[in-house]
C-alpha cells in the first residue's frame, strides 16, 4: 500500500477514501488520529490491524457538531450537556452509554462509548464532509509514542494506511482528557488539557481513577484508551526521578550502576548535566511540557548507545497530572524517589 500525503486542504480527497472504506490519519489539537467509519466494522478493524491495537481496547468516535452524539448514546444526559456546552469543540471525551448505532468493535466489548468533538478545524472540516461519525485513536504503533505531527504518522504507519492529512503540529500534545457519566459520581478516566480543576468546578464533583496513577490491575478490562500499564513508551527504558533539580543533577552526573545514560528535562536542567539530555519544556510552563512531550520521548531513541533515560518528574496538578500520567506510562510505572 502507498500512503498517500495530503494537505490540509485536501479534505474532500481524505472524505472520499473514508467513504470508501479507507483509513486515514487527521490532525486534531490534541495528536493526530488514525480515522475510519464508525458504523463501518471492516473499516474500523483495518485501524486495530494498522496499529498493532489489541481488540479489547475501546476507540473514542469523533463528531463535528454536538447533535451528532445524540445518535451514539442512549442518553445525553444534563451533565454531558453542560461539559458540552463548556469544552466543546475541544480536548474533552465524554463517555455515556451506547446506543445500538456503535458496534461492541467500536466500545471494546463495553456497553458504553466515547465521543469527542475535536477543536482542530481541519478534523471537524474531515467529518462534516464524510458525512457520518469516525473513530480516530492516535496514528501511532500500539504502545508507542503518539504522533504529534505528521512525521511522526509516517515514521509509524507509512505502508500501512491510506492517507495522512498534514497540517502541521499538534498545538495541545496530549491525548484528550476522558471523562466517564456512567456512574453516579463522574471519574476521569485520563488526564488531558481539560483538567480536574476545571471539570469540577463544571461538575461540582468529580472523582480520579485509581488506573490514572496506578496499573491496571491482572485482567481488568481497559474502559479508557491509554489505561494500559505500558504504554507512550520509546524503545529506550524510561525510569522517572521524583525530586528537586539538586537531586535530580546530583544523581544522573553520579550514576555509576547504568551505563549509557540519558536525561529527559527541562530546559533548565540541561546546564547543569554530563549526560545526553533532551527537554521536554520549561519547569515553569506545563502546558508547553504537554506539547513537547510526545516528540521528546521519540528524540530519545534517536540517541546513539543510550540504553536507559532517566525523567525529570514533572507537577501533579492541571495539565501536569496529564504530563505525568503518560511519564508512569511510558516508564511502566518505574519511579525512584530521590
Amino acid at each position: 500500500m502507498k500512503t498517500q500525503i495530503l494537505s490540509q486542504g485536501d479534505t474532500l480527497a481524505a472524505a472520499k477514501i473514508l467513504k470508501a472504506g479507507g483509513v486515514v490519519a487527521i490532525p486534531t489539537e490534541t495528536v493526530y488520529g488514525l480515522a475510519a467509519n464508525a458504523f463501518d466494522d471492516a473499516a474500523v478493524k483495518k485501524i486495530f490491524i494498522a496499529k498493532g491495537r489489541p481488540s479489547d481496547n475501546p476507540l473514542i468516535v469523533h463528531i463535528s457538531k454536538v447533535d451528532e452524539i445524540r445518535d451514539l448514546v442512549q442518553d445525553f444526559t444534563a451533565e454531558a450537556q453542560k461539559l458540552a456546552d463548556t469544552f466543546w469543540p475541544g480536548p474533552l471525551t465524554i463517555i455515556l452509554k451506547k446506543s445500538d448505532a456503535i458496534s461492541k468493535i467500536v466500545s471494546g466489548g463495553l456497553d458504553s462509548v466515547a465521543v469527542r468533538l475535536p477543536g482542530h478545524p481541519v478534523a471537524r472540516k474531515v467529518i462534516r464532509e464524510t458525512g457520518f461519525p469516525l473513530v480516530a485513536p492516535s496514528a501511532n504503533t500500539s504502545g508507542s509514542p503518539s504522533p504529534t505531527s505528521a512525521a511522526h504518522v509516517i515514521a509509524d504507519l507509512d505502508g500501512k494506511i491510506d492517507a495522512i492529512v498534514d497540517a502541521g503540529s499538534c498545538k495541545v500534545g496530549i491525548e484528550s482528557t476522558v471523562v466517564s457519566l456512567c456512574e453516579y459520581v463522574p471519574k476521569i478516566l485520563r488526564p488531558g488539557a481539560v483538567t480536574f480543576e476545571q471539570l469540577n468546578r463544571v461538575l461540582g464533583n468529580v472523582k480520579i481513577d485509581d488506573a490514572v496513577l496506578n496499573p491496571l490491575g491482572e485482567g481488568v478490562r481497559p474502559i479508557s484508551p491509554g489505561t494500559k500499564y505500558r504504554h507512550y513508551a520509546p524503545k529506550t527504558k524510561v525510569i522517572i526521578l521524583k525530586g528537586d533539580r539538586d537531586a535530580y543533577v546530583d544523581y544522573i552526573n553520579n550514576i555509576r550502576s547504568v551505563k549509557n545514560v540519558a536525561a529527559l528535562c527541562y530546559d533548565e536542567d540541561i546546564p547543569y548535566l554530563k549526560v545526553p539530555a533532551i527537554s521536554y519544556g520549561r519547569e515553569s510552563d506545563p502546558n508547553l511540557q504537554a506539547e513537547k512531550l510526545f516528540n521528546a520521548l521519540r528524540e530519545i531513541d534517536k540517541i546513539e548507545n543510550v540504553d536507559t533515560v532517566y525523567a525529570r518528574c514533572p507537577a501533579q496538578s492541571g495539565i501536569g497530572l496529564a504530563v505525568y500520567n503518560r511519564l508512569l506510562r511510558a516508564a511502566g510505572f518505574n519511579v525512584v524517589e530521590i
